[in-house]
């Protein structure tokens, strides 16, 4: 009789995986495969490599991709400059504030890019607050936020986070024994990290810089905030929105993003695998924190207040633009008030709701889907089942530009049931795009949850006559639901900072979510102050969601000896 369960049970399961494989085969890789076929395609059914023979022989393509290239590059040099010193003065010596440090460290995560570039104008720009100082004190200005300069200098205070906490996690694992060897034969310092420190953490590092390239390589939003348009994503979206959906350029565009962001992936993950990190020791203790000299902590401190400041600058900037009515050609804004709330409050309350139904529903649909595929891959034996997670990790690598194009080249024609109209132009284009592009965190997060549960608790389940399905969801499920609650909130609040997507499938304003609110309130001067209000209660709802998560996770470990409710 259990037998016969387990048969029925399996079938059941392996439905289930094909069902999956295909809502990710329709939604996940249907849209780019449109958009790469598109870019090799003639236009009559054949292939033709002509539209990249195009692109390169038009100035301004071969300026954007240059352009991209450079951007991406300097973010990562930048990027390192600042997290590779906090990460490094945090773990290896004793510090009072470390995790106060290591906190508002990655707080520039909770804020989307392109809110902080406005900020950084109004601070930074030519006619800032810190430029206006340095006129009146020495005469001079810093052009740090002029065109690619300015984009460089936000998303590298943005992105150095991605580095900062991944090289963190690498010097945290080093056994102490590595730099005592080190020490004992004469290294120190300087010459004890190079030889020593780094190259144990390389790994770290070069997980947080792949990501830094490939943020900053697809980034949208920033540049059209500058007002930079010779890169390439914002070449992608004018293309596409100026000249037309068939325009093939903007296709040739999104598969160089899209080679580049594998390429860093595949790249980073190449570089690692080809050298022994691993240590022989396990379990070895971390190495003691050593002490700073009084001129060293005066040193340390100094510089970490100065970045610290620099990060935090654009939160204290958005804060400011929305509680104040005048800041222009003056160091700090003028005329407090509470307008700029008021009408948020009166004209974008439909966003705030919008984003609220579109990201829960999104989230839901990655918990579900990320419960399924981690049961089905580490719970079962089904022919092919690592494809699923395999299907899922592509969307790591797709820029949310080329996910955006490849909807609407491949839902155009696509008719919702009961005359509800084109799917491009319903609220539901937005949920299976978010779903989609943030399913392998959920994805990852079901999965840590699972491998917590130990399979005995089922099988005693399974023998004292409960089926699969009721096991599945009496154990597993409840046992799983740190992971579940922590996947749904990763997935909400990094869908409710989405801006590439969102700005090209928004058809019409009384669709949009808050981040398209946002960027057209910054697209005027004048709508500046509503738009920073919109961005204080965007980065709240994901500041509220980064710390529920954060709690969840450190109490999701499952308690093994629970009983089995059966």
């Amino acid at each position: 009789m259990v037998e016969l369960t387990l048969k029925r049970n399996s079938l059941g399961l392996t439905a289930i995986a094909i069902a999956i494989a295909v809502f990710l085969a329709v939604f996940l890789i249907s849209p780019i495969v449109s958009v790469v076929y598109t870019a090799f395609s003639d236009g009559h059914g054949g292939l033709t490599l002509s539209h990249f023979f195009a692109f390169f022989q038009i100035s301004l393509m071969r300026e954007s991709f240059a352009n991209s290239l450079f951007v991406a590059g300097m973010t990562v040099l930048g990027a390192t400059l600042i997290a590779i010193p906090l990460a490094y003065l945090t773990m290896r010596f004793q510090f009072r504030g470390a995790v106060l440090i290591q906190t508002l460290g990655v707080l520039p995560l909770v804020m989307p890019a392109f809110v902080g570039a406005a900020a950084m104008q109004l601070i930074f720009g030519r006619s800032g607050a810190v430029n206006l100082i340095l006129m009146d004190l020495f005469g001079f200005s810093i052009p740090v936020m002029e065109g690619l300069s300015g984009i460089i200098f936000v998303e590298t205070l943005h992105y150095f986070p991605f580095i900062l906490l991944n090289l963190s996690a690498s010097l945290a694992t080093i056994d102490s024994s590595m730099e005592e060897a080190g020490q004992n034969l004469g290294a120190s310092g300087w010459r004890l990290f190079r030889k020593v420190i780094f190259p144990l953490a390389l790994p770290g590092y070069i997980a947080g810089a792949s990501l830094v390239f490939i943020k900053v390589f697809d980034d949208l939003g920033t540049p059209l905030v500058l007002n930079v348009t010779n890169m390439l994503a914002p070449q992608a979206y004018l293309r596409v929105t100026s000249i037309g959906i068939e325009d093939p350029i903007g296709y040739v565009i999104c598969v160089i993003l899209v080679l580049f962001s594998i390429a860093a992936m595949g790249g980073s993950w190449w570089f690692v695998k080809r050298r022994d990190y691993a240590l022989i020791s396990r379990g070895g203790a971390q190495a003691p924190k050593r002490k700073l000299s009084s001129w060293q902590t005066v040193m340390a401190y100094g510089w970490i207040i100065g970045i610290l400041m620099l990060v935090l600058s654009p939160h204290l900037g958005i804060l400011l633009m929305s509680l104040f009515k005048v800041w222009s050609f003056s160091v700090l804004p003028e005329q407090f008030t509470f307008a700029h709330y008021l009408t948020i409050f009166s004209d974008a309350k439909q966003m705030i709701w919008n984003t609220i139904l579109y990201c829960g529903l999104a989230a839901v649909i990655d918990v579900v889907l990320g419960a399924a595929i981690a049961y089905i891959v580490i719970r079962t034996t089904i022919p092919g089942r690592q494809i699923l997670d395999h299907l899922v990790t592509v969307a790591l690598a797709m820029p949310g530009l080329v996910l955006g194009i490849g909807y609407l080249r491949t839902f155009r024609d696509v008719e919702l049931p009961f005359g509800a109209g084109a799917l491009t132009a319903s609220w539901l284009i937005f949920v299976l795009a978010y779903s989609v592009r943030r399913l392998p965190y959920a994805l990852r997060s079901c999965m840590a949850a699972l491998t917590q549960v130990h399979p005995a608790l089922e099988e005693a389940a399974e023998s004292v006559g409960a089926s699969r399905w009721r096991t599945i969801r009496k154990i597993v499920l409840p046992l799983m639901m740190g992971g579940l609650l922590a996947g749904f909130v990763t997935s909400f609040i990094t869908a409710a900072a989405e801006i590439s997507e969102t700005i090209l499938l928004t058809s019409k304003e009384s669709m949009a979510p808050m981040s398209y609110g946002i960027y057209l309130y910054f697209q005027s001067i004048a709508g500046r102050g509503p738009g920073a209000a919109l961005s204080v209660i965007a980065i709240t709802l994901v500041a509220l969601g980064t710390y529920l998560s954060h709690r969840i996770a450190a109490t999701a470990t499952p308690h093994q000896n629970v009983g089995a409710r059966t």
